[in-house]
């Protein structure tokens, strides 16, 4: 193993920030092992290993993992507590068995031991979980994280396909995004820099922006209309059609709880110096 090139494991690795992780550790020729549940062609420097169980892994050999698998919608057979929760103690205990001693987590922006709703109660104990395990880990409270192909980004471009956008209530809440990239380099500095040994730090951007200006920046240029619809009616359909709605009801909890928070707390243990997304 060479000085300063780690071995790395992602779980969940084959979403937004898994897939945008492994191509930047590639590009720096880090070692990968990818858990995945599916086949995928490998990057450079990647081996993949596929499971249909995470609790089934008997061993890897790595220096860190970083824990992606998460969901953040529940149904009747992919609910909070089985994910979010369940398959964070089954990583652990993998990192237990192959003694692996980091553990980097993605974590919400908002997570606090005052939570009161699902989504956030399920990250509070997955990140207890963590603590409590005597691993080494740094546990990120993400924000948006904002890239090619983000979950909002899908989201906002699939409704522009239908002319109207529509903003929940006043739009008036604010939203602190990060670029995906600088949450690459975040996650590595988590492996390297013992300032993020055992903390617990909000993954912000340097700027906030009203969802409502958010929207405007990103219908420009664009033929969509933009359409406030009351609050109520947004919870209405998350609650009743949640098949056709077009925000989850802790989708709605997260964007109308103006979860903010200071980015100089993350540029200074990480010795990064953050971006502002190209869309704002």
């Amino acid at each position: 193993m060479e000085k300063n090139k780690p071995v790395i494991a992602i779980s969940g690795s084959t979403g937004f920030v898994g897939t945008n992780l492994r191509k930047f550790l590639s590009a720096q020729n880090i070692p990968i092992i990818s858990l995945s549940r599916k086949k995928q062609k490998p990057l450079k420097s990647e081996k993949t290993l596929v499971f249909s169980d995470v609790g089934n892994i008997q061993k890897i050999q790595c220096d860190a993992l970083v824990h992606l698998i998460g969901t953040g919608a529940q149904t009747i057979s992919s609910d909070y507590e089985s994910v979010n929760v369940e398959q964070t103690q089954k990583i652990i205990n993998l990192c237990k068995k192959s003694k692996i001693k980091k553990i980097i987590y993605i974590s919400g922006l908002g997570v606090s031991d005052n939570a009161t709703f699902g989504y956030f109660i399920s990250k509070l104990k997955a990140e207890l979980l963590i603590k409590e395990s005597g691993l080494d880990y740094t546990i990120l409270r993400a924000s948006y994280i904002v890239g090619n192909d983000d979950p909002l980004t899908q989201n906002l471009t699939n409704q522009i396909k239908n002319g109207v956008i529509l903003v929940p209530g006043s739009g008036s809440y604010r939203l602190q995004p990060i670029s995906v990239g600088d949450v690459c380099r975040v996650i590595l500095e988590s492996v390297r820099n013992k300032n993020l040994s055992n903390k617990t730090v909000d993954l912000v951007g340097p700027k906030t922006i009203s969802f409502a200006n958010y929207v405007r920046k990103f219908v420009r240029g664009k033929k969509a209309k933009i359409k406030k619809i009351p609050l109520e009616q947004a919870y209405f359909d998350a609650l009743n059609h949640p098949e056709n709605a077009l925000y989850g009801i802790d989708d709605l909890n997260i964007m109308v709880g103006d979860f903010t928070s200071s980015h100089h707390v993350l540029e200074k243990l990480s010795g990064i110096k953050l971006k502002t997304p190209e869309i704002l």
